[in-house]
């Protein structure tokens, strides 16, 4: 994984929490997966026997304790060289709403990495509900501001319409742009805060905007109005949507504006390799995608999603069966 950032940001990769695997921690991992039976990974039963599957290497828990403990101003933590596997990959899935439904390597890493940060979850109106999605190019959704998108996709917090959005999203990369050195676009609001203005601040704690659901949920709708920043004015959540959210009023309008502006000069473009992966603080921070081509052939860029859920139990009205899917 490389990082960049304007020269206007503060970010440094030093400030990330981040480990880079060593050979005995690639095979700990792969000897954890082979202990799980085949399945698929959206059956209940296998996911009981995911949850049960033992412990990670040491380093790993410590680094995902430390940052469910605090997620440091960058709000993201890294895994490099992730085992993913053998036979060699199939080509990039090219259809909408793609997800790996059978339990490959990359996917059960996904789930036990996102499993042992919280729980992992997905909602019934994305991707049908698939816990392990695919985020790969669709030349039909080449311009839409979805995951399935080539064009530049604008800074969001993960499904910031919904009342129980994900508190982690995490991103496994199984394969790298051809060309293009893609960058997955993240920003702290840690770091954007002290270049918002004091009446920007104020604006934005106020119940003075509404977000649309994403392109990528079946279901329409939207949130009720509410502040883009909330809990302690020192170190605020944010929840905004650069390209569904909306002020209620023009003063709002230019506090948006300003939010936008100050994560846009703290953002960083992460380039992840495959094996590599990234878990955002979807409370802390937002993330993009810088515009790439794809070919459409089976080599283009391909990642993993999964969403995690730090409390279950609150979501439980919304899960039937008290499963992992949110109606």
């Amino acid at each position: 994984m490389t990082s960049t950032a304007p020269e206007t940001s503060s970010a440094c990769a030093t400030d990330a929490v981040e480990i880079e695997l060593d050979p005995v921690e690639r095979a700990e991992l792969l000897a954890l997966v082979s202990r799980i039976a085949p399945g698929s990974v959206d059956d209940p039963r296998w996911q009981e026997q995911c949850r049960a599957a033992g412990a990670l290497p040491q380093r790993i828990g410590a680094l995902v304790r430390a940052f469910r403990h605090d997620p440091g101003p960058e709000g993201t933590a890294f895994l490099a060289k992730l085992p993913l596997g053998a036979p060699a990959l199939p080509p990039t899935p090219r259809e909408p709403d793609s997800a790996e439904p059978h339990s490959t390597t990359p996917a059960v890493l996904s789930l036990l990495l996102g499993n042992e940060l919280g729980t992992v979850v997905a909602y019934r109106d994305e991707k049908r509900g698939s816990l392990v999605q695919n985020v790969v190019p669709v030349h039909s959704l080449a311009g839409s501001q979805s995951n399935g998108g080539s064009v530049e996709l604008e800074l969001h917090t993960e499904n910031a319409f919904h009342p129980h959005r994900p508190d982690y999203v995490g991103l496994l990369c199984l394969r790298s742009a051809h060309e293009d050195r893609i960058g997955t676009r993240v920003a702290s609001i840690r770091r954007a805060l002290p270049l918002l203005s004091s009446t920007a601040r104020g604006l934005l704690q106020e119940a003075r905007f509404v977000t649309e659901a994403p392109p990528s949920f079946r279901a329409v709708g939207r949130s009720e109005p509410r502040p883009v920043l909330t809990g302690a004015p020192e170190d605020p959540d944010v929840c905004v949507d650069f390209n569904a959210t909306r002020a209620l009023d023009r003063q709002a309008g230019l506090a948006l504006d300003h939010l936008r502006e100050a994560l846009l000069a703290v953002c960083r473009d992460l380039v992840l390799d495959p094996g590599d992966m990234v878990f955002v603080d979807n409370r802390i921070a937002v993330h993009g995608r810088a515009p790439f081509t794809p070919r459409y052939d089976g080599s283009d860029r391909w990642l993993h999603r999964v969403f995690v859920h730090l409390d279950h139990r609150r979501s439980r009205p919304h899960r039937s069966d008290n499963g992992v899917v949110l109606g």
